[in-house]
């Protein structure tokens, strides 16, 4: 299992090959946070955070969840990591980015695949 601290360097070097342009306005930056994060809608513990786009009265900012990731990928080696933490990113910068023009497809699209999860775990 890749230590938080491994985590972090792979998580750095892929937030700075990313576009300076998709820090517009991200006055919180990414942050790696060491816990997990259940999902709201969770019913059963099996559904983690693992990472998350916030806009609210302390600024927009992305958290990642080091517990979340470690919980859904504890064998997962640092090029697979890094592989996924650059998904993982686009996908939230993709919120941010949504987010300062005022759209919310993304939003939606992640709003339906939570409904096939509850449809799935009644």
């Amino acid at each position: 299992m890749l230590t938080f601290d491994e985590i972090g360097e792979i998580l750095d070097e892929v937030a700075a090959e990313l576009p300076q342009d998709f820090y517009r306005e991200l006055n919180g930056g990414v942050n790696l946070l060491p816990v997990a994060k259940y999902h709201e809608e969770s019913r059963n513990g099996d559904l983690y955070v693992l990472g998350e786009y916030c806009h609210n009265a302390m600024g927009r900012y992305i958290n990642i969840y080091y517990g979340s990731l470690t919980e859904n990928y504890p064998y997962m080696e640092a090029r697979e990591m890094r592989a996924r933490l650059k998904q993982l990113l686009i996908h939230e910068f993709t919120h941010h980015l949504e987010s300062l023009a005022g759209e919310h497809d993304l939003e939606d699209k992640d709003e339906e695949r939570l409904e096939g999860y509850k449809n799935n775990n009644l």
